[in-house]
């Protein structure tokens, strides 16, 4: 069945985009993952993937060519297929034929019964009323969840309004409206979860009808959708109660404090399922905003007698955004590229005297890991192989430095990346990677700053992992393990005195890296981490 592809929106601000080259050409084959596009956004130029199979039937924006977002862009089908219903008239109308009013839908393969399509008229958009899909908010994004919807059907909004927080694979975003109006039906409650592109929301003019909008896109999305206050005349047959249907619990809610609580959207909306107190919990967040997992971990009280409970018991919680697409990608990345490791175990007595002594400049603070950021960028310059990337038809050589930090958060993790790290200062390094780290335990950071990486660095060593593997991170070539510092007994000048290393591992994708490749780079960074002050010169 062909696919239709509209204008992603890239940014949390792209209104708009412009297609700066095709990668693909009618008639050519794409799969999955392929890169069909570079679309120039408002921020930057970007790689745009299919996330579809097929062949490649019609291309609507040529190169150089701009469109709104959401506007169609290409069609994916089987060779040959007919695909002009996907597109109206005004898109192409050369290629789209008249819709006829008695084009029949089948609306159940078990029922014989058919009702006549929609017509054009009953199909059309009224005046100053806008359908919003769920909107793309990072480059790897398939599907969203609405954590929390600020505004509630017949509010007035406008242009720049905040309309929802959607939890994508990488972190909660605020969705802005682009067009002013009143919020006329919300298709997704919170929690609830859609695919890119699908039915969000309808703004428009106070009073205006709009369930022929919903109902159509439904059928053309295969996805049935009702909006419980326009469609009154739609009979549903009495069924046994469900949870939506039960009336609604009444929960006591305690006097307000004086205090005011900084909460996120998502933990309030758990408090409130849950019963529980906000004024009694100190938020872990930043400035002790209540965040998640607050919530999640939040006991009344520790019983002074244990009993024995035998029965057994789990939790299960669905996947998040993030924790799919993690699942997704790392495991298309530990199944598909030919993983190798490299263990090295560096000498630290020189790093800890460089560090002691760079840390007593006033208003300087550094770690262990902003040394080892700092090394590997200088030993990537020195062994660009490693700084690759590996595509279906290509490898990518990068002449810059763009180094992700991994940080665990709730949900799993999340990949910073540090811009042209090789020219940044080692006390500029400590001051972005911290700030990084602060934006992704709450959720802040921003698409561009987590996209670009030439190489990562996974670092547990503040946990005692004294050393570990670490799986690629598609489409680098090579991630670097960085383990604990550890004080032991060794051999220098053939006596056996106390001394201080670090255990690191070097992941390569053999496509690219071979073993003296990898070997030579960790030579290189041995250098720099084992003798720092080079990296000063």
């Amino acid at each position: 069945m062909a696919e239709l592809i509209k204008m992603p929106r890239l940014s949390d601000t792209m209104e708009e985009g412009t297609v700066a080259s095709w990668l693909k050409k009618v008639g050519d084959k794409v799969e999955e993952g392929d890169i069909l596009a570079e679309i120039e956004t408002d921020k930057a130029t970007m790689e745009f993937e299919s996330f579809y199979e097929g062949t490649l039937l019609y291309i609507g924006v040529q190169v150089g060519e701009t469109t709104n977002v959401d506007d169609p862009l290409a069609i994916i089908g089987e060779p040959n297929e007919d695909y002009t219903s996907l597109l109206s008239p005004s898109d192409d109308p050369k290629k789209v034929e008249e819709v006829k009013k008695e084009d029949t839908i089948e609306l159940n393969k078990d029922d014989s019964k058919k009702v006549e399509n929609v017509s054009n008229n009953n199909n059309s958009v009224p005046d100053g009323v806008t359908v919003v899909t769920m909107p793309r908010l990072s480059d790897t994004m398939e599907e969203g969840t609405v954590a929390t919807w600020l505004k509630k059907v017949g509010d007035k909004v406008e242009e720049g309004d905040i309309l929802a927080e959607i939890e994508t694979d990488k972190a909660t975003m605020e969705f802005e409206s682009f067009q002013s109006g009143n919020l006329l039906y919300i298709g997704l409650k919170e929690g609830e979860s859609a695919k890119v592109d699908d039915l969000l929301a309808i703004i428009g003019p106070k009073g205006v009808e709009v369930s022929h909008l919903v109902d159509n896109f439904s059928m053309s999305n295969e996805v049935p959708v009702i909006n419980e206050t326009k469609l009154e005349e739609v009979k549903v047959e009495e069924s046994k109660p469900s949870v939506e249907n039960k009336p609604i619990e009444v929960i006591k809610v305690e006097p307000k404090s004086d205090k005011r609580i900084f909460i996120s959207p998502l933990a309030k909306k758990l408090a409130k399922e849950k019963n529980i107190n906000i004024n009694t919990i100190s938020g872990s967040g930043e400035n002790g905003r209540i965040i998640k997992i607050d919530i999640e971990n939040y006991q009344v009280g520790i019983p002074t007698s244990v009993v024995l409970d035998l029965t057994e018991s789990f939790e299960e919680v669905n996947h998040s955004q993030m924790r799919k697409v993690i699942a997704k990608r790392l495991g298309q990345s530990k199944f598909s590229a030919p993983h190798y490791y490299l263990s090295v175990e560096f000498d630290m007595t020189n790093a800890i005297s460089f560090r002691n002594q760079y840390n007593s400049i006033p208003d300087t603070k550094v770690s262990f890991n902003d040394i080892i950021v700092k090394a590997a960028s200088m030993a990537l310059i020195d062994s660009p192989k490693v700084n690759s990337q590996w595509f279906e038809d290509r490898i990518r050589y990068n002449k810059h430095v763009h180094i992700g930090v991994a940080v665990g958060v709730d949900d799993g993790l999340i990949v910073p990346v540090l811009k042209f790290a090789n020219q940044q200062k080692l006390s500029d390094i400590g001051t972005m990677v911290k700030d990084f780290a602060q934006k992704a335990r709450s959720k802040k950071l921003t698409p561009q700053e987590m996209e670009g990486s030439t190489f990562t660095i996974s670092n547990l060593g503040m946990f005692d992992i004294e050393s570990f593997t670490s799986i690629i991170n598609p489409p680098n070539t090579a991630i670097l393990s960085v383990g604990s510092i550890i004080e032991k007994p060794v051999v220098k000048n053939g006596n056996i005195v106390v001394g201080n290393t670090m255990k690191l591992t070097l992941a390569c994708d053999h496509r690219v890296v071979d073993g003296l490749t990898g070997a030579k780079f960790l030579q290189s960074l041995r250098g720099y981490v084992e003798n720092p002050v080079t990296m000063l010169v």
